[in-house]
């Protein structure tokens, strides 16, 4: 396993609030894990925990074989990190940064050029980053965060402020991580960025984990087996729904199929947003 956390507490020490209640959960090796919550669930504040800039937790945070707390410096070369904020040095140009934070690393960070490129800011890369949009500022910080080819990646909502295009850019490059053996520890409220990348979700609640699965077996699950048909006749649109047990014994389906003019069909299963909904009495904000 790459992280294994089990009991975990934590309070943050100002306000006394408990922010992760008896958390258990673990991230195996070459997967993309999502934690999905809403704001304030506690998915930020596990993810730092982790990472260590958060500390005074209870419980066990094992990382890479190895205890948490016994980490030192050299756990900051095997993983990347990328938050909902940017954290960029915004007098300095798009190229400047990444020979800054490039110089930062032991391992080779390739070269400033290819990994602009890769996210579309070659064109700017001479511009100083105080000039840059949220969306370019979110891409800079991404590839920040990878080009030193880390096998342990935390993602805080990557997609956030990415317009469509770039959003696909992005998931694009975390499924290329992921093919190369690297593993992946994703936040989100994102459902839809949950259901394309992840391998398993974890739904968590007020510091709780409520589930865990994969999306595919969770949809499934809470969905209903149901085959759902939209078919014309006369210039109208009608719908019908069947049962998927047994459909093919269904005579009015089969001679629905054979004699409408069928514009969709698909099955009924739940999305995350609705078994989200669902377990825990919760709307995603």
């Amino acid at each position: 396993m790459m992280i294994q956390v089990s009991q975990l507490n934590f309070t943050y020490r100002r306000t006394q609030k408990k922010a992760i209640h008896d958390m258990n959960f673990d991230i195996r090796e070459g997967e993309i894990f999502g934690f999905l919550g809403p704001s304030g669930a506690g998915k930020t504040t596990t993810q730092r925990l982790i990472i260590g800039l958060l500390r005074n937790y209870t419980g066990h945070i094992g990382v890479l074989g190895k205890e948490r707390s016994q980490w030192g410096k050299d756990f900051y070369e095997q993983v990347g990190v990328a938050f909902d904020f940017p954290n960029l040095y915004t007098r300095l140009t798009a190229k400047e940064n990444l020979q800054l934070i490039g110089a930062y690393y032991k391992n080779a960070a390739g070269k400033p050029e290819q990994w602009l490129d890769r996210v579309g800011l070659l064109a700017d890369k001479d511009v100083r980053v105080e000039n840059f949009s949220k969306g370019m500022k979110m891409r800079l910080n991404f590839i920040r965060s990878i080009m030193h080819n880390p096998s342990l990646m935390f993602f805080d909502e990557p997609t956030s402020g990415l317009d469509p295009v770039n959003a696909h850019i992005i998931k694009e490059i975390i499924l290329e991580q992921k093919a190369a053996g690297k593993t992946v520890f994703l936040t989100t409220h994102n459902m839809t960025v949950a259901e394309q990348l992840c391998d398993r979700v974890a739904f968590i609640v007020e510091g709780q984990i409520v589930v865990t699965g994969s999306p595919k077996e969770l949809m499934i699950e809470h969905g209903k087996p149901v085959v759902k048909v939209e078919y014309q006749r006369n210039g109208k649109l009608f719908e019908m729904h069947a049962d998927m047990k047994g459909i093919g014994d269904n005579k009015v389906f089969i001679d629905l199929l054979k004699t409408a003019d069928i514009k969709t069909m698909h099955s009924c299963e739940a999305t995350l947003e609705d078994i989200f909904i669902k377990l825990t009495g919760k709307k995603l904000l």
